[in-house]
């Protein structure tokens, strides 16, 4: 097969999180699609929380990444931390774009607990509402400790990449996920930490990132039952919520704490989720789900997806983004791809509704073949909008 061709301008979509990288560059034609993609695990303690805690470590993670995979230079990476401070706020009834980014920015130290000399601010209108006190312009008001993205910064300067844009997570996967359905939609990325997007169309209302996803209950499985992580992920894989236990292959004390593990994991997922939105229904003029998308590696789970559904009230499916060609996704998980795709873009394509997509019928993975084994212990563009 030929090797796809990289321009000067083609902008690789950088997704890090606790665990794993993943770099996409991607063709738009109607939809995102995926024409080349890379990945790697990264060691334990590289990220904490979605935050660099090693510099030097995730630099050479990534140049490794690229030197191998020979991606472009160019690069979007995308954040999510709880440092990240998301707020709804009400302007006079503004239309002029200068006005309302003046506004903001005289009433940012008001609603963000962070100096602004240290914030990295975004914002985007979501147009006038009525309120009890009349008229108002609604605004999406982002804020980014500086010193959370400047690491992010360092670290790909550091691997020899050119970021482009420093982006929110939340942001690419709406980009990458909404499929021109209308009304509004949670998206929700389970990997190495949970990220929720509330999105009306592809404008985002709402965004929360959540410590703790698949990674940590894999680091929980292995820390149990004396598992690599490497392992621990195989088990919960082929363990998911939905075969009868004893239908199961493999250790019977494995299968029925990786059962555990999963069941008080999507439960207290499905807890933050339901949290993120009553405080959302809570806002004067608040828009309520009406379907949720569900992300990343969670949804390889077997009943991962229909569990978080049951618990949220809320229909469920799983989101992917395709591959553009044959070997596009270059041996990736589809479900880990989306946050990477849609960041390599800087506007979601204008789409027409699509067909509801069937459940995806998973069928049990065969039982991981191993014993247990003990574990081993700037200046840039930053935070475009999610839609055009």
């Amino acid at each position: 097969m030929a090797p796809v061709r990289t321009s000067a301008r083609t902008v690789v979509g950088l997704d890090i999180e606790p665990g794993f990288v993943t770099a996409a560059q991607v063709r738009v034609d109607g939809a995102v699609t995926v024409e080349r993609a890379a990945g790697a695990t990264l060691p334990p303690g590289v990220l904490r929380d979605g935050e660099v805690a090693d510099v030097e470590a995730l630099a050479d993670a990534l140049r490794e990444l690229f030197r191998t995979h020979k991606l472009g230079k160019r690069v979007r990476l995308g954040v999510a931390t709880q440092r990240i401070v998301v707020r709804t706020i009400d302007l006079p009834p503004l239309d002029d774009a200068k006005q309302i980014d003046a506004a903001v920015r005289f009433q940012a130290q008001d609603h963000i607990p962070m100096p602004l000399e240290q914030a990295v601010l975004s914002h985007q209108a979501l147009g006038k509402i009525d309120t009890p006190d009349g008229p108002r312009t609604r605004v999406v008001l982002v804020a980014a400790r500086r010193d959370v993205v400047e690491r992010f910064h360092a670290a790909a300067r550091q691997a020899g990449l050119r970021p482009v844009g420093i982006d929110l997570s939340a942001f690419a996967m709406i980009r990458a996920l909404h499929d021109g359905t209308p009304g509004v939609t949670l998206y929700v990325s389970v990997g190495g930490m949970t990220n929720l997007a509330l999105a009306d169309g592809t404008t985002c209302l709402f965004t929360r990132v959540v410590p703790g996803g698949v990674e940590a209950l894999a680091a929980a499985l292995a820390e149990r039952r004396g598992l690599t992580l490497e392992h621990a992920r195989q088990w919960l894989a082929h363990v998911g919520l939905t075969t009868p236990l004893e239908q199961l292959d493999g250790d019977a004390e494995i299968v029925e704490e990786a059962r555990s593990v999963l069941l008080e994991g999507v439960r207290r997922i499905a807890d933050e989720v339901r949290n993120s939105l009553d405080f959302h229904r809570a806002q004067a003029g608040a828009l309520a789900a009406q379907q949720a998308i569900v992300t990343g590696p969670a949804i390889a789970i077997p009943g991962f997806c229909e569990h978080l559904g049951e618990a949220t009230g809320l229909p469920v499916r799983a989101g992917d983004v395709a591959e553009a060609r044959d070997g596009g996704h270059g041996g990736i998980p589809a479900s880990r791809l989306a946050i990477a795709a849609g960041l390599a873009v800087e506007d979601a394509p204008r789409r027409t509704p699509a067909a509801p997509a069937p459940a995806p019928e998973f069928e049990p993975t065969p039982a991981p073949e191993f014993e247990p084994t003990p574990a081993p212990e700037p200046e840039t563009e930053v935070l475009p909008e999610a839609g055009a």
